[in-house]
């Protein structure tokens, strides 16, 4: 009887590592997806930030005279 249970806690110790490492296969997934999706956003926005008062600037000089 009592090695029966200690079989069936090594099967559930078996068990919870294969749970774990499929757990933390995922939190790394779920890490990268978050850091690549924050990049794509982030990115382009400081783009902008930093190219609109160049292409402001540029057309404001070409068309200086004109207005």
């Amino acid at each position: 009887m009592e090695q029966e249970i200690l079989n069936k806690f090594a099967e559930q110790e078996k068990k919870l590592d294969a749970i774990y490492v499929s757990v933390e296969k995922t939190r790394k997934y779920f890490l990268w997806t978050m850091i690549i999706s924050i990049a794509t956003v982030v990115l382009p926005i400081l783009g902008l930030i930093i190219m609109i008062p160049w292409m402001l600037k540029i057309v404001s000089s070409a068309y200086g005279g004109l207005l």
